[in-house]
Parts: C-alpha cells; sequence; structure tokens
C-alpha cells in the first residue's frame, strides 16, 4: 500500500453525507486528499522566509523601548552606543521624516511610530540601533540611555467604559448596538431564566516565525522581505506613509511562518525599516524579538460579556441580551465584536446587544485566531449550558429547538446551513445518546468524567482578488497570485482548483505566490483567502480554456493542448481572472453586500476528566462535525481543524498574558513563562468530519472558510464537560487549579 493510498483510506469518511455514510473521493482535483506541494521545501529548509534574507550590506535593526507605559520623552543619549563597536547611526525621534497619514487598517495604529515624544504604552519605539552585526546592534541598544519625564499615572483595569466612534474607524465591522424586539416583555413572560458573565484574557500570538522586515531602496523604489499575512495591504500602508505610487513599492513573501492575526496589519517595525534604510542607505533588517512581539504586533484584547438568556418552558428562547467590553490602545479604537456570533447563531424573536471598549496604556490590540466569535462563543455557548440545566434539557435538545434557517440580525437566508446534519453527525461519534446529564455521575477510578458541547459560528470574509493561470508547451501549468502562504497548504488547493477545472492532474500544476509584482489578492486572514482567491483561480483557468478553444477554433481536450501551442509557435498562453463583489467593493463580512447571509458552523463535542484532589483536567476525546462549504483538500483541512482544537484548548485551559498593572508591563514576555498546549496535553483521538455541502453564493468553487472556525466553541465545550464532571461552572477563562480542587 501506498503512503498516499494510506492517507487516503485513512481520510475516507472526513466528508460525510447529511444521513453520516462517508463519501468516496476522487483521485484527484478538488476534493482529493493531495500532500501538500511545499512540504519537501518546508523540512529541506528551500523554503526561506523574511528573517533569512541577507544582501551585500545589510545593517541589522534593534529597537529600543519604552521602558514606561506612560510620559514624555525628555531626551535620548545615543553618545555611548555610537561609539561601541560596529555601530552605524542610531536614529531618535528627531530623525523622523516628514510622514504621510496612516490609513487604519491596513496600518495597525493611526499613531506612527518615533513621531512624537509622548509615550503611550510600555514597549513603545523610542530610537533604532544599526550596526554591522546582530549582537554589535544589540550592545549597542543597551548603552542607549532614556530621560522620561512621568506624566500623569498610567491606566490599566480602571479604564472607563466608552462607545466606540463608527466614524472613520476601520475596525468598526458590524452594527455596535443591534436591538430587535420587545426584549424586556421577552424576560417577563419567560418560563427559565439566566444571567452571567464570563471573561476572557489577553493573549498573545506567539507565531513560530517572529516578525521581520528587510527594507532596501533602489533608486526610487523600495523592496522588502517581509514576513507578512497581507503583502498587498502593507504596499498600500506604506504607499500613504511615503506618499510614493504603490507600483514602487515591492513586498515579497513567498512564506509566512504563522502569523493567527499578529502580522495581519502594518507594524511599527514595517515602518521604521525603510526609514532607517533610506537614511544610511543601506539594506536594513528589523526582525522582531520574542519579547518584541509581545508589545510591537498586537495581541488579543480581553473580552467581558454580561449574558442573559430567557425562554420559555420548552427552551425557545425569548429574549437575549449580550453585552462585551475589551480593552483598546488610547490611540485607536480596535473593537472586538464578542456579540458577533450570538447575532446569527439562535432564533431570538428579542435581543439587546452593545460593544464597548476601555482605552488603556497598552498596545492596540488586533485579530488573533477566530477573532469576536472566538472569545465570544465562550460566553454565549457556555449560558446556553447553563441554560439547559436550568430548564432540565440536553443541552443538545436545547440547541436544536433554537435552530434557525435565516439571520435573526438581517432577516436573510444563510447562503447555506448544515449545522443540524453536523450536530446529529457529532453527537453519534461521541456517543452524546449515552451522555449522563447529572454532573458528577460518571468516574474513572478516582477521576470525574463528563461530556460537554457547544454550536460554533463564524463571519465569512470575502476579498476582492486576481489571478493569472499560464500554459507552455510542454504541458505544465502555472498559477500567479500575490498572495502568501501562510502554513496553511494553498499552494496544493490553488493546484487542485486548477486540475479539476482542466481535467489535468495537479502534479502538473505550479502555483507562483508571494510578490506584489503579481495579480493583487486578498489577505491571508479571516479564512478568506480560499473562497476569494480560489474563485479568481478558477476564473482564471476557465478563461484560459476558452482561450486556448479560441486558439484552436473549436472545444479541445487537455491532450490537444501541447500540440497546438507548438503548432502555432507559442510559447506561454495565459488568462487572468478575478473574483468581484457585489457593489464593486474590496470587501464583505457575512454576506452583507448580498442577499444571503454567509457563515460557517460547526458542532463541538468533548469529554473531560478531572482529577479534584490535583486540580487537574485533561481532554480524553474531541469530535467535531462542520458546516463549511465545499472542502477542497481533506487532508490540509483536518490539519487545519486539528490545529484550531487545539488552539482552543490553549485558551480554555492554558493562555494568558497577565500584566503588572503598576508597570503596564507583561509579566512574561517568552515562551519560557507562557503556558501553550504540548504533546503531552492533546490526545491523540480528535475526530474531525465535514459534511458535504456546496455554497453556491458564497464563492465561485462553492467553499466557505474554515482556518477560524476551528478554534471557535471548542472553551465552551471543555467547560461545559468540566461542569458536568463536577458540577462546578467556570465562567473565567483559562481555567486554573482552585477552579477545580475539592
Amino acid at each position: 500500500m501506498t503512503d498516499m493510498h494510506k492517507i487516503e483510506t485513512a481520510l475516507t469518511g472526513i466528508i460525510v453525507a447529511d444521513d453520516g455514510a462517508p463519501l468516496a473521493l476522487p483521485e484527484n482535483g478538488i476534493g482529493s486528499p493531495q500532500r501538500r506541494m511545499d512540504g519537501p521545501d518546508k523540512v529541506t529548509g528551500q523554503a526561506t522566509y523574511a528573517g533569512e534574507d541577507m544582501p551585500n550590506g545589510t545593517l541589522h535593526a534593534v529597537l529600543v523601548t519604552s521602558p514606561v507605559a506612560k510620559g514624555r520623552i525628555a531626551a535620548v543619549d545615543t553618545g555611548q552606543a555610537r561609539a561601541a563597536p560596529g555601530v552605524v547611526r542610531v536614529l531618535t525621534p528627531a530623525d523622523m521624516p516628514t510622514l504621510g497619514s496612516p490609513s487604519v487598517p491596513p496600518t495597525a495604529q493611526s499613531k506612527l511610530p518615533m513621531s512624537s515624544l509622548d509615550i503611550d504604552y510600555e514597549g513603545q519605539p523610542i530610537a533604532i540601533v544599526l550596526a554591522e552585526t546582530l549582537e554589535q546592534a544589540e550592545a549597542g541598544a543597551g548603552l542607549v540611555r532614556i530621560g522620561i519625564e512621568r506624566a500623569k499615572p498610567a491606566v490599566f483595569d480602571t479604564a472607563e467604559v466608552e462607545v466606540p466612534p463608527t466614524e472613520g474607524n476601520g475596525y468598526v465591522l458590524g452594527e455596535l448596538d443591534p436591538a430587535h424586539g420587545d426584549v424586556d416583555a421577552g424576560f417577563a413572560n419567560a418560563a427559565h431564566r439566566i444571567e452571567a458573565t464570563y471573561t476572557t484574557p489577553t493573549r498573545h500570538h506567539n507565531m513560530m516565525e517572529p516578525s521581520a522586515t528587510l527594507a532596501e531602496w533602489r533608486g526610487g523604489d523600495l523592496h522588502l522581505n517581509d514576513a507578512t499575512q497581507w503583502s498587498w495591504g502593507l504596499q498600500l500602508s506604506l504607499a500613504g506613509i511615503f506618499d510614493m505610487e504603490p507600483s514602487r513599492i515591492h513586498i515579497r513573501c513567498p512564506y509566512t511562518g504563522g502569523g493567527f492575526g499578529a502580522k495581519g496589519y502594518v507594524w511599527p517595525h514595517q515602518i521604521l525599516a525603510p526609514i532607517a534604510a533610506r537614511i544610511v542607505g543601506r539594506p536594513v533588517k528589523l526582525n522582531l524579538t520574542r519579547t518584541g512581539c509581545y508589545t510591537g504586533c498586537g495581541y488579543q484584547s480581553g473580552t467581558q460579556s454580561r449574558l442573559r438568556l430567557a425562554s420559555d418552558a420548552q427552551g425557545h428562547l425569548t429574549a437575549v441580551e449580550h453585552h462585551t467590553e475589551n480593552v483598546t490602545s488610547v490611540s485607536d479604537d480596535y473593537i472586538e465584536f464578542a456579540n458577533m456570533g450570538t447575532r446569527g447563531m439562535y432564533a431570538m424573536p428579542a435581543y439587546r446587544m452593545t460593544t464597548r471598549v476601555r482605552r488603556a496604556n497598552v498596545g492596540t490590540p488586533t485579530a488573533m485566531r477566530a477573532p469576536h466569535e472566538g472569545p465570544g462563543m465562550f460566553a454565549l455557548e457556555s449560558a446556553m449550558d447553563e441554560l439547559a440545566y436550568e430548564i432540565g434539557m440536553d443541552p443538545l435538545e436545547l440547541r436544536l429547538a433554537n435552530y434557525t434557517d435565516s439571520d435573526p440580525h438581517s432577516g436573510k437566508p444563510f447562503s447555506s446551513n448544515k449545522l443540524r446534519e453536523a450536530y446529529a453527525e457529532g453527537a453519534r461519534r461521541i456517543g452524546w445518546s449515552d451522555r449522563v446529564h447529572e454532573p458528577r455521575s460518571r468516574r474513572d477510578g478516582d477521576k470525574l468524567l463528563g461530556l460537554g458541547m457547544a454550536g460554533a459560528i463564524m463571519t465569512t470574509f470575502r476579498n476582492a482578488s486576481q489571478a493569472r493561470v499560464a500554459m507552455t508547451p510542454d504541458g505544465r501549468f502555472t498559477v500567479e497570485v500575490g498572495s502568501q502562504e501562510i502554513g496553511t497548504g494553498t499552494r496544493t488547493i490553488f493546484a487542485q482548483v486548477v486540475a479539476e477545472r482542466l481535467g489535468i492532474p495537479s502534479e502538473r500544476v505550479t502555483v507562483v505566490l508571494g510578490s506584489t509584482d503579481l495579480p493583487p489578492a486578498s489577505a491571508t486572514l479571516g479564512s478568506a483567502s480560499t473562497i476569494s482567491i480560489g474563485s479568481a483561480v478558477a476564473t482564471a483557468t476557465d478563461n484560459l480554456k476558452t482561450r486556448l478553444d479560441d486558439m484552436a477554433g473549436r472545444e479541445t481536450r487537455p491532450d490537444e493542448w501541447p500540440d497546438l501551442l507548438a503548432r502555432l509557435g507559442v510559447d506561454r498562453v495565459q488568462a487572468e481572472g478575478a473574483f468581484t463583489l457585489p457593489g464593486d467593493v474590496s470587501f464583505d463580512a457575512h454576506g452583507g453586500q448580498t442577499d444571503y447571509s454567509m457563515h460557517t458552523w460547526g458542532a463541538v463535542f468533548v469529554e473531560m476528566e478531572v482529577d479534584e484532589i490535583t486540580g487537574i483536567a485533561r481532554m480524553r476525546r474531541a469530535v467535531a462535525a462542520y458546516s463549511a462549504g465545499r472542502i477542497l483538500n481533506p487532508v490540509t483541512a483536518r490539519s487545519q481543524m486539528i490545529g484550531g482544537i487545539i488552539f482552543g484548548y490553549g485558551r480554555a485551559m492554558l493562555e494568558a498574558s497577565p500584566m503588572d498593572p503598576r508597570y503596564g508591563r507583561y509579566l512574561s514576555k517568552n515562551l519560557s513563562g507562557v503556558q501553550l498546549p504540548v504533546n503531552a496535553d492533546i490526545p491523540r483521538n480528535i475526530d474531525v468530519c465535514f459534511i458535504e455541502e456546496h455554497d453556491p453564493h458564497a464563492s465561485a468553487i462553492g467553499v466557505r472558510g474554515i482556518g477560524e472556525l476551528g478554534e471557535v466553541g471548542v472553551a465552551a465545550a471543555i467547560t461545559n464537560a468540566i461542569y458536568n464532571a463536577t458540577g462546578k461552572r467556570v465562567r473565567d477563562l483559562p481555567v486554573h487549579f482552585e477552579h477545580l480542587i475539592a
């Protein structure tokens, strides 16, 4: 049996029909379990990343950052640093050129780095040391002396609640305070009610590859090798800041070593590296340390959700209230819409929601894997579990009783929704029918056992994108897209799209990514790449087939194309394709520009064991079933969802970035002091499946996004399982020993 056949055999049941029967998978093209094309390059070290590039004459840059969270720079003494061996230049705010106004987003912060003497957060850049070697730059940075005048005391957990402005705010992705129906009557007439507050902590992305930028000016053109999730966003941002034509800024990023949102926007190092390179007239490489990533490229803000649910005697919701708050910086209104999932998940005759921020002397937060729905669905799905116990109803039956075929907020029908089927398949696989509802009813020796579940929802994000597909006389095809590979296998699935449309083996397709000199493409975030770029690739492929037929004067077959090009003396034939959105907009969330509401869905089931003597809880099993449109590649899809479940386990059980409120400093800025899931935390039996589905409204290839969805609902399923095991309700993440000790 070949390795590929083993993979196919193991994954035959990953896509199931509505009745749970496994589907036979195709051998090629969309839906086939293809191994990743970028795998050999990555495991052999041939794939190069931004931090590895080193043109002749490159200087290393190290940032000197503020040790305090609020104040004003009184003086910067660079004398000792400038005299240190290897140091070429030390730049301070006095050296900064006049810059244009940034667009937020893609620029993460409206206040440009080193543009003011005011200090707003600990870790804010104050100076840049440039040296011949990294070690010399680090030594020089340690010799820079900064005089700081303390201003009013910094504000952290005492920040007041504010309504974020909607005008000119690039972070407003939806209505701040949606409401519908008579909420007060819904609560007054309800048979059952629950009210609780749920919190999630500040967390950092901790991607494997720290952020890195190499900047070089060639004549009047700027060339950047950058670790980014949005090459075109970086180009757009720098064009505005430096008052340049975007075409004169060239971004190269063929591979990104993980991001989870930290590399989605443009951060200070990506602006300062080009400035430094222009001043010194040499290439400059600025790689953030792990510590630098804690203050230099965002984090997920802590959230607070206050939820009230009311239902009739049969469990049908009569009213819902979900009020959320998150901390943001003093300069920008990053908003974590933690009630976004609540708006679309269940049938609600009446609801009232608010979204607020608290400004503090911290850096600006940013999106982190499963933004908005990730933290918010922990609250909603925990509250639904509490309501189920209040009623005396099975938690799955409660969710089924409130299932909806249309968006309760917009009133639109869903583009596709097979959540019912996902509930049924997940419940079957975990053995939900054997679950004992009463807490503390199951044991394995001295350990308590419990089963919990949660629903999952994620907004479908779509971006206008373009692609090019070309053929050469040797019968090979090339896909060209100005996107980047972030580790999710986009090279492989784009090749599969071409293979299916043309009826050829995907091995004959090469995918070229990672440059703004290629056709413009969407950001690799929000689970939007497959939808947006995949649709553009499909359209370009169809256009190429049409062009080949036109060249032949008739409909042609794949085996005829090489001879056709040779006979006509054509070295290369190519075609462009685009994925456009209604209204000619560049971005669309949850189908806002269409007649349909677009989301992805899931059902997560978890079995937990709890030792009340030690306070240790472990996940024994996890089962998840998803309704996410067409699945292009079961191998890469399964990998993404398992990764998302592990990510969700980290949210639930381990991860937090506590801050010392006296100084505004994170207590640990490296992996030695941060708890992250390791192999010993995660069971081998994580069972993932997808319901067979094709969504023609969301994309040209029937897909929706999956990457974010895998994280949603996991934390609630875990804490709900802990309650079923122990009778102890955890409303504040992560779960701590003291929550569980008898």
